[in-house]
C-alpha cells in the first residue's frame, strides 16, 4: 500500500498525473526550467515522515542547495539553512 502520493494538478495535460511511493522507496519530484530544477523528496525515517526541498542543476544550469527540510505537517521542525542555519521555525 502506498504511504506517499504525488500529483501534478496544473499542466497542459488533460488528466492529472499521479505517483505513489511507500515507506521503503519514499517519493521524489523534480520540476525544472532551463535555468535549474526544484526537487522535493518525502521519505520515512524512524516512523517520522520527512521532507526535503532543494534546488538542483538541470542540464548543467542552476545551483545545488537545500532550501528547507523537516517533518511533514510540523512547522516547528522546519529548518531553512539559507536563512538561519540550524534554526528551527
Amino acid at each position: 500500500m502506498s504511504h506517499f502520493y504525488a500529483q501534478i494538478p496544473t499542466s497542459t495535460r488533460k488528466t492529472t498525473p499521479t505517483a505513489m511511493g511507500n515507506v521503503d522507496t519514499g517519493i521524489t519530484t523534480e520540476t525544472a526550467s532551463w535555468k535549474g530544477a526544484i526537487k522535493t523528496r518525502l521519505f520515512e525515517h524512524n516512523g517520522i515522515d520527512w521532507f526535503e526541498v532543494s534546488m538542483q542543476p538541470w542540464h548543467g544550469k542552476g545551483d545545488k542547495v537545500i532550501l528547507a527540510e523537516g517533518h511533514v505537517g510540523d512547522m516547528k521542525s522546519v529548518i531553512c539553512p539559507l536563512n538561519a542555519p540550524y534554526k528551527r521555525y
